[in-house]
């Protein structure tokens, strides 16, 4: 092996330790495209042509789609309907399983875990579950569900970008010279033609149900059972007094306190219910949900603040207070702590007549050291009162030095969602995946197409756009390319492709196959998911070509290995974003994970040739 290959590995060799290490992956990568770059073993345009790669350039915008439909509550409604009635660990599970796979499959795996944490969560405490039980399985449902489509995961359209690129190299060096055709293989050149929409499913599909039966049954039992952190703070966060009024119209009608889900929400109690003057309490778990209910609940700000997302339910504490749904979206909740001086003190909160006076709404109200039992009109308040009020968004800046207020500050939990464009998000989602699925227009088109829709139509703002965009994580992406084709030009890729070749030749391409996808599994776990694909990648193409065999298996494989990394938590992002939120140890994810690896690994090596002969 040349110089330059032996430098290419020292390199990679030194990216996988520095990332093993917690070293920023965005940086390893970059610096290792211009250490290429100076050695003389790519140029500087393969060290950058990853950033001008459809494959980065679709996962950016599935970010702004997906958090598209997040802003507008689609995945709320989603969440809601999904996990209401359900009452048991194993029921949770099912409802799970069945949604998060079938959404993972057409939207980036890291809004729907981002979405749906908080909101296992919410209901583990109201079911007293320990989230330990959910966390993870939610996070592996998500992989699993990826691995059916090619928009599944970021994964799959890094791969696809890579082919992309090797194939129309082979296709310029047979226009360059006919003569290449002879020795391009017809079997090589259909091995790297780009990825179908659906290529992935005859393999994806029994992968992902036969790690979700492991999940269900083996799994279950492996999984920790830890009391979630917060709920150790119950007792020391501030209680405040809301009212919240049930719109005509609203999905909670009809249903009992109990099948709503509002009997045991999380720091949150419903005292009584104002029905027409009329006062119901307590409030038993059968009590029918009435149009112009009024429910006096007395709780957390943040779990008040969840309230505002059901759909029908909207603070009342000001009835005239009402906005449009364009004006809605820019409003802000703050606190504020009524001083001595405050012309509020001794009013009751009808007689403040606080929207004229401030053009803001009072939402709940907090005293310390006991339950406020008024409703909440009825109040009279008090210096040391804390507000929650739904505001304008400069309403901080405008008032933290008036003199009515002791302090004032916003409250970072509180999210307005513009449900007023829900249905055009849906009908724009539902298009772009009509489009990439029957191939109308190309998925790299389509996906930028759709993102810039959800803008325009006012689904998202556009500083919404750019911040729900993983700028670290497409960085890694493009950055990364520069390594893989540096692992081909510098001859490092079939070095090593040789030595696997040699020493699996006797045994056979499965077993070939088998040593790709392990190997992949192996950097998938100690590095992220797209980093292991970019460098697999060189690899499985020159074990194809030393073989004389079709690439198309062995490039299935590195996708699979690249996704089936289940046995530590830095192995994949999502990982990471549940790590904290269940209590987890280091450990939790080799003893659940490491069997799933094994598993799964048996199921691709029998699967993949046999869907994608060699």
């Amino acid at each position: 092996m040349s110089y330059e290959g032996w430098l290419t590995i020292a390199v990679t060799t030194g990216i996988l330790v520095a990332m093993i290490l917690n070293a920023p992956a965005d940086l390893l990568f970059v610096a290792a495209a211009v250490t290429f770059t100076i050695a003389g073993i790519i140029t500087p345009q393969e060290a950058f042509s990853g950033f001008s790669n459809a494959a980065v350039i679709t996962v950016g915008a599935l970010f702004v789609i997906a958090s598209a439909l997040r802003e507008t509550g689609a995945l709320d409604q989603l969440g809601q309907k999904l996990l209401g009635s359900v009452r048991t660990e194993r029921g949770a599970f099912v409802r799970l399983a069945g949604v998060l796979m079938s959404a993972s499959a057409f939207m980036n795996n890291t809004p729907i875990v981002a979405m749906f944490t908080p909101m296992v969560i919410d209901w583990c405490r109201r079911n007293r579950v320990s989230p330990s039980k959910l966390l993870i399985p939610v996070s592996y449902l998500t992989i699993l569900g990826g691995t059916c489509t090619l928009i599944g995961t970021s994964t799959n359209l890094v791969v696809q970008g890579l082919l992309y690129k090797e194939h129309n190299r082979v296709e310029a060096a047979i226009k360059a010279d006919p003569a290449q055709a002879d020795v391009i293989s017809q079997q090589y050149r259909d091995g790297v033609e780009p990825l179908g929409f659906f290529e992935f499913t005859k393999v994806g599909i029994p992968f992902a149900l036969i790690g979700t039966v492991y999940l269900y049954t083996i799994g279950r039992r492996l999984l920790p059972e830890r009391k979630e952190l917060l709920e150790q703070l119950g007792e020391s966060r501030r209680e405040y007094l809301a009212e919240i009024l049930v719109q005509p119209g609203c999905g909670l009608i009809g249903q009992n306190i109990e099948a709503a889900g509002l009997r045991h929400l999380p720091g949150l109690f419903l005292i009584e219910i104002d029905r027409s003057g009329a006062t119901v309490a307590p409030v038993t778990p059968e009590e029918i949900i009435q149009a112009k209910d009024r429910l006096i609940f007395t709780g957390v700000v943040s779990s008040i603040v969840e309230l505002e997302r059901i759909p029908g339910l909207v603070h009342a504490a000001d009835p005239s207070y009402e906005v449009a749904p364009e004006a809605q979206v820019r409003r802000q909740m703050c606190e504020a702590v009524v001083s001595g001086a405050s012309p509020l003190v001794g009013k009751t909160v009808r007689e403040a007549d606080f929207r004229a006076r401030y053009n803001a709404a009072i939402v709940a109200v907090h005293r310390s050291g006991q339950r406020v039992t008024n409703k909440i009109g009825d109040i009279r308040l008090r210096s040391g009162d804390t507000l929650l009020l739904q505001t304008r968004p400069h309403f901080t800046r405008a008032h933290r030095n008036n003199p009515d207020f002791h302090l004032v500050s916003n409250v970072d939990e509180y999210r307005p969602l513009r449900r007023h464009r829900l249905w055009i998000a849906l009908v724009l989602f539902t298009a772009l995946i009509t489009c990439m699925t029957f191939e109308f227009i190309p998925t790299e088109v389509a996906a930028p197409l759709f993102a810039v829709l959800m803008v325009a139509t006012g689904c998202l703002s556009s500083g919404e756009a750019h911040r729900s965009i993983e700028w670290q994580v497409l960085l890694t992406v493009a950055a990364s390319f520069a390594t893989g084709t540096a692992l081909q030009n510098s001859g490092a890729a079939a070095a090593v492709a040789g030595g696997i070749v040699e020493w699996t030749r006797a045994a056979g391409p499965f077993v070939t196959l088998a040593c790709i996808y392990l190997l992949g599994v192996v950097a998938s776990e100690l590095l992220s998911n797209n980093a292991a694909a970019v460098l697999m990648f060189p690899f499985a193409i020159e074990t194809a070509r030393q073989m004389s065999v079709s690439p198309r298996p062995f490039i299935i494989a590195v996708v699979f290995a690249a996704s089936a990394c289940f046995a530590t938590p830095i192995g994949y992002q999502t990982h990471m974003m549940v790590y904290g939120a269940g209590g987890y140890r280091f450990s939790d994810f080799m003893r659940v994970g490491l069997p799933l690896d094994l598993l799964l690994a048996v199921v691709a090596t029998v699967l993949i040739p046999w869907c994608f002969p060699f």
